[in-house]
């Protein structure tokens, strides 16, 4: 049954649930490109599908502008697949059960996806109209954004004619988007020894949660709480007063989203569990070198809590045993980890003196993992994958040499993927003047016009194409890339009728 067949514009929530029906994560994108593709066979339309599963959909400018210079649609069609724990729904075969209330889009226990599944929604509804009227059109879906942009890497331009762009993967109505940050994904890998568990040890898992997360990009300026940092200031904490191996450590599940979960399983010896066996234990005196486990995390609990009081109210740490693992980090290993945890540079480094409020370079320690040996033989690792960002290229530069740096220092080494280029503000715009005209007449305002620190597609697609003018924007959204995700119905209709007013006045 269909949930948002009674709001307008119809047609672009039909396709958005349409969109939303099918498994689209990044990385998996077989599915919606596979559907792209089959619009536009039935729809009489050319396309083109890529071995990455970009679509490229053609359609003639409509009567009165089939000589108008060709306009770029463009959008990605893979989305952040993140559920709550407990939700049942498989991301990688499911689709979404969406939720509306009170003018509100959301998806039960998942992300939604609007991010940008409206984009492709705008898109395949004027693709698929026949009164709109619109120049020539090449409607551009690329995949796998989410993960470092790498569809519209991958993707060959030279098909493609228009010099004009518009872009629809913003999530803030009223801001025009012209400018943003370069990026790239940086993994440092710790190699790790391992041996076996002293059978007569403790293990207990410490967990970090309840973080609020969020995007890497556009709100790192929020100072939220690094569930993974704040693990290993923990971590080290146990490490200073106690005899203590790590077997292993995870947080956060994707590099360009702020972790707001993360665990370790800590081993700990009979020398010190021997008078903590009992959290509390009346017989440890006062000025005890080690406090008990139990006092050391309700310790470390009120000192995030107080540092994250107005960003994380609700971070939690908490301690529970476990069973023991069958292989543990040797001591050596152990510190170096933590070590690498506890200097890993992670959030804004510096802001920009050009555009107030704009973050200029930052870092987000996305994804911990640990990879365990096969056998005994071969060293396993931990993995401290990152997404790197600057609107200033030298600066980019400058922190990804500072993580080969920490890699070498401590035995290991850097792999950076998904590197991209800055989308520079460009003085001359026509397209920008003209959709700021459309908005003051609209809206009977003016629009913000911003720089992003976030990567966006159109500095890709301006790299490969010179000439080109594009500027982003889209309907209101909250919490992209959280299962608190959601989508304003309102702002989406006000912003498919500024969009079809962009394209009328584009003749």
């Amino acid at each position: 049954m269909s949930i948002l067949s009674s709001i307008e514009p119809q047609n672009v929530f039909h396709y958005f649930e349409e969109i939303c029906s099918i498994p689209h994560g990044s990385g998996h994108t077989d599915a919606i490109s596979n559907y792209l593709a089959a619009f536009a066979e039935a729809h009489e339309l050319k396309y083109i599908k890529d071995a990455s599963n970009n679509v490229i959909i053609f359609k003639p400018g409509t009567s009165g502008y089939e000589t108008s210079a060709p306009v770029m649609l463009q959008g990605h069609i893979d989305m952040v697949a993140v559920k709550e724990k407990d939700c049942p729904i498989n991301m990688d075969t499911d689709g979404l059960k969406l939720k509306l209330e009170n003018g509100i889009i959301s998806a039960e226990g998942t992300t939604l996806g609007g991010d940008d599944g409206i984009a492709v929604a705008f898109a395949l509804a004027i693709l698929d109209s026949h009164d709109i009227p619109h120049p020539p059109l090449e409607a551009v879906f690329t995949v796998d954004e989410e993960i470092g942009m790498l569809g519209a890497v991958a993707l060959d331009c030279t098909p493609l004619s228009s010099r004009i762009m518009l872009n629809l993967d913003s999530e803030d109505e009223g801001y025009l988007l012209v400018s943003c940050a370069g990026g790239a994904t940086a993994d440092v890998q710790i190699p790790v020894k391992w041996e076996n568990t002293n059978e007569k040890a403790s293990a207990y898992k410490l967990s970090v949660s309840h973080a609020c997360g969020g995007h890497s990009g556009v709100e790192i300026n929020k100072q939220s709480a690094n569930a993974s940092k704040v693990l290993g200031r923990v971590l080290n904490a146990l490490a200073n007063d106690f005899d203590m191996k790590l077997s292993t450590l995870s947080g956060g599940l994707k590099d360009n989203a702020i972790p707001t979960d993360a665990e370790a399983v800590v081993i700990f010896s009979d020398t010190d569990m021997s008078d903590i066996s009992t959290p509390g234990h009346a017989d440890i005196p006062a000025n005890s070198a080690h406090a008990s486990l139990q006092d050391l995390i309700s310790k470390w609990n009120q000192i995030i809590r107080h540092e994250c009081t107005h960003t994380d109210p609700d971070i939690c740490i908490t301690l529970e045993p476990v069973d023991l693992p069958a292989a543990t980090m040797a001591d050596t290993s152990t510190h170096t980890v933590i070590d690498v945890l506890m200097a890993y540079p992670n959030g804004v480094r510096k802001m920009s003196k050009d555009i107030a409020g704009l973050v200029q370079t930052s870092l987000n320690l996305g994804i911990l993992s640990t990879i365990k040996p096969d056998d005994q033989s071969t060293n396993g690792m931990v993995s401290f994958k990152s997404s790197v960002r600057s609107s200033i290229g030298s600066e980019k530069d400058a922190l990804l040499n500072s993580l080969k740096s920490l890699a070498t220092l401590a035995g290991g080494t850097l792999t950076v993927t998904g590197d991209y280029p800055a989308w520079e503000y460009r003085e001359d715009s026509p397209l920008r003047d003209l959709m700021v005209k459309i908005f003051k007449q609209q809206y009977g305002k003016e629009p913000v016009i911003q720089a992003l620190h976030a990567g966006v597609e159109c500095g890709i697609f301006a790299s490969k194409m010179p000439g080109l003018d594009c500027v982003s924007f889209g309907p209101d959204m909250d919490d992209i890339h959280t299962t608190n995700e959601s989508m304003n119905v309102e702002s989406v209709r006000r912003t498919w009728e500024y969009t079809l007013e962009i394209l009328k006045e584009l003749k």
